[in-house]
């Protein structure tokens, strides 16, 4: 059995880790003007137009055409079932549109909601594609990717709240909009939703509590780890020299990448995070 897997482009993949995994890029509205993320749009672009508080961003779904045209050319290709795993339900319409899609094609499509995004997406993705890759049979798949996503973490720190708030995506942490703006909040996602799990004074402090956290998710297993930020290059090199000075040749892989522009355009400029994914070996 061949199982072609597909994923959105809010998984931000790094460079050489996606194999042969299909993306399904979601649009970026930047005053009017609509792009595909990671084709039209990019992270330093969301980033630079977010500078202006003029600028007007939304951001949008694949339409169930998009995910019927890249499974039907998975079926195509000689692909005998897919798998296709997606952000979060609770952050984004994304799925609803994969299982329409999986709906009006037929055929053996495993759609699975990965209760995340970012590497937190990513990772269930990978797995589901090397599992895929060993000639799984597309229950297993479905499986991996599951597994990955359940035994994956998702920190960040963000400067302000704002965007978040503005786009609905803020969940249980919109309590601490309107603190002091001292407070940098640390963020979560969990049961495929973005909390609050602490708060502190300074970034130099949220960034060493993001590996405080980072490490306590590794618990006693290898990891995955990647690295995430939104044009801030430095902060993602703190984090990737701390998180290696903390976890050591426990590490199996390190990846550092942007965001996604669809995530970048609702959590803003500034943001970095930490991903953990626990392996079983």
């Amino acid at each position: 059995m061949t199982v072609a897997v597909v994923t959105d482009s809010t998984s931000a993949l790094p460079a050489g880790a996606n194999g042969s995994i299909t993306v399904v890029p979601l649009s970026v509205v930047i005053n009017d003007q609509a792009g595909r993320e990671g084709i039209d749009v990019t992270p330093v672009g969301v980033a630079k137009a977010l500078a202006d508080r003029r600028t007007k961003i939304t951001t949008s779904r694949p339409t169930p055409g998009e995910f019927a045209a890249a499974y039907r050319a998975a079926f195509e290709a000689g692909a005998t079932g897919i798998v296709s795993v997606h952000i979060s339900a609770r952050l984004s319409g994304t799925i609803e549109a994969a299982h329409l899609a999986a709906a009006e094609v037929g055929g053996a499509i495993e759609v699975v909601d990965s209760g995340s995004t970012g590497m937190g997406l990513g990772f269930a993705a990978i797995e589901a594609q090397a599992a895929a890759a060993l000639g799984q049979e597309i229950a297993a798949v479905r499986r991996a990717a599951e597994l990955a996503a359940s035994e994956t973490d998702v920190y960040f720190y963000v400067d302000t709240l704002e965007h978040l708030r503005q786009g609905g995506r803020i969940g249980a942490a919109s309590k601490l909009v309107g603190t002091a703006l001292a407070v940098k909040p640390i963020l979560h996602v969990e049961d495929g939703t973005i909390v609050s799990c602490d708060r502190v004074r300074t970034t130099a402090k949220a960034l060493d509590r993001l590996v405080d956290l980072a490490a306590l998710a590794a618990k006693d297993s290898p990891v995955d780890v990647a690295v995430q930020h939104l044009d801030s290059p430095d902060r993602a090199s703190l984090l990737v020299d701390a998180i290696r000075a903390r976890l050591g040749d426990r590490i199996r892989d390190l990846h550092v990448t942007e965001i996604s522009a669809t995530i970048a355009a609702h959590v803003g400029p500034g943001v970095a995070g930490i991903v953990i994914h626990r392996r079983s070996a």
